[in-house]
């Protein structure tokens, strides 16, 4: 038996959705490659384990959200990628600009309280979900949830966040 089958399908069915929420962690569609593919190589030195017994879903998405916060804590994440938004005075329509508002301010969060609101508005997961994808208590993501809306509604009062 290949100590990768059924890896590939795996990556095929998942890659997408894993692109989109590395994107949302980071910001950064070059980062959010470099994190999922980060992330898919360690994956794949654990598949024979994870295919037979595990859960690889759950496995690697706890692992996008730990490698995330880990690049996070390592480096400024403005070093890790220029979020400010370049002012070329191209006229932007409504929905354009306020994505860019909202992409600002998830950069301004600390990266556990962005990493609660991509798992648990984006990815609509539970708290105990997300709890668990974290490595925290239910709690702490109540709290992370809690301090987080309040400071996006403060850095971006006209979105209305509830």
């Amino acid at each position: 038996m290949d100590r990768y089958e059924g890896f590939r399908e795996f990556v095929d069915a998942r890659q997408q959705s894993l692109m989109r929420t590395a994107y949302l962690l980071t910001g950064d569609s070059h980062l959010a490659e470099d994190l999922v593919q980060t992330v898919l190589t360690r994956v794949a030195s654990h598949w024979s384990r994870l295919a037979g017994t595990g859960n690889p879903e759950a496995y690697t998405r706890k692992a996008l959200v730990n490698q995330h916060l880990s690049w996070r804590r390592r480096r400024s994440f403005s070093e890790i990628a220029g979020l400010e938004v370049p002012d070329r005075g191209e006229a932007h329509d409504d929905a354009t600009l306020r994505r860019l508002a909202l992409r600002q301010s998830l950069a301004k969060l600390s990266p556990k309280q962005r990493a609660v609101i991509v798992l648990r508005f984006y990815e609509d997961r539970s708290e105990q979900e997300t709890a668990q994808l974290m490595g925290c208590s239910v709690g702490t993501v109540k709290s992370q949830t809690h301090y987080a809306l309040s400071k996006l509604r403060a850095l971006a009062p006209q979105e209305a966040y509830r």
